[in-house]
């Protein structure tokens, strides 16, 4: 099984991008964010050519997610139980053969302190307490998007530059370190122990060509699915090719 995520960017505007990875690397789940389209203007046709089901949880011109896999599968979740209509689409959870699997895009928060700061703490807050009622953690649970947090130094390119500033902050890292207190492992670091290893880079100032970027897109499984866990391939060749993505895709290998 390879599950796949991908924050595209506008998955309209990322298609000759998009449909070329999925025929080369042919991933059975693909997990995107930052769709930027309501549902009834996703372009499925393109992904159904393929041979994909895509389900989706979008809205104009912001945020959206959605899971596309080569096989059926269903829905669990879209967005948080509770959520008012007009809340923010970020969330998105199926069963994919014996793996729960939830992708998210993680709210940017923009400026600690800033008043979206609050709302991605709190939205953290939200991602623990459904993970502790969604599923027991001991099945297969692969919650997988762009976190907009880095967990430690390694992951960022000027650890001093970026001190306490948003993606690195402390109050953001002891979030995340919440959420990973649900039973969840970083599954890049069982197979890459490496310094340098991201997966955005602004598109501003050059950071591709330098490799002045951040490692914010992850893989955080369960015991019983990282025990499964063959392979964690960050393909950061996407970010050097034409119109991109300031983010890669992420690819986890399971046995």
């Amino acid at each position: 099984m390879r599950i796949a995520t991908w924050n595209v960017n506008s998955v309209r505007a990322r298609l000759p991008r998009i449909t070329p990875w999925i025929e080369q690397h042919q991933p059975d789940v693909l997990c995107l964010q930052e769709t930027k389209v309501v549902d009834e203007q996703f372009p499925h046709e393109p992904f159904e050519d393929l041979g994909y089901v895509v389900q989706t949880f979008g809205q104009k011109s912001y945020n959206g997610v959605a899971i596309a896999a080569n096989r059926e599968f269903e829905v669990l979740q879209r967005g948080f139980p509770g959520d008012s209509e007009d809340e923010q689409k970020r969330l998105i959870a199926g069963q994919v053969d014996d793996f729960l699997v939830v992708n998210i895009y993680l709210p940017n928060g923009s400026e600690v302190g800033s008043e979206k700061f609050a709302y991605k703490m709190e939205w953290m807050k939200k991602l623990r307490s459904f993970l502790d009622e969604f599923s027991p953690s001991d099945e297969k649970l692969v919650l997988t998007g762009d976190f907009n947090i880095t967990f430690e130094d390694r992951d960022v390119y000027d650890p001093d530059g970026w001190r306490e500033k948003i993606h690195c902050s402390t109050p953001e890292r002891e979030a995340l370190a919440h959420v990973m207190e649900y039973g969840l492992h970083d599954a890049l670091r069982k197979h890459d122990e490496n310094e340098a290893v991201y997966t955005w880079w602004d598109m501003r100032g050059g950071a591709w060509p330098k490799n002045n970027g951040l490692r914010i897109d992850h893989f955080l499984v369960t015991e019983s699915a990282l025990e499964t866990c063959t392979a964690v391939e960050v393909h950061r060749d996407e970010r050097g090719l034409k119109s991109p993505s300031d983010h890669v895709p992420v690819v986890a290998v399971f046995d």
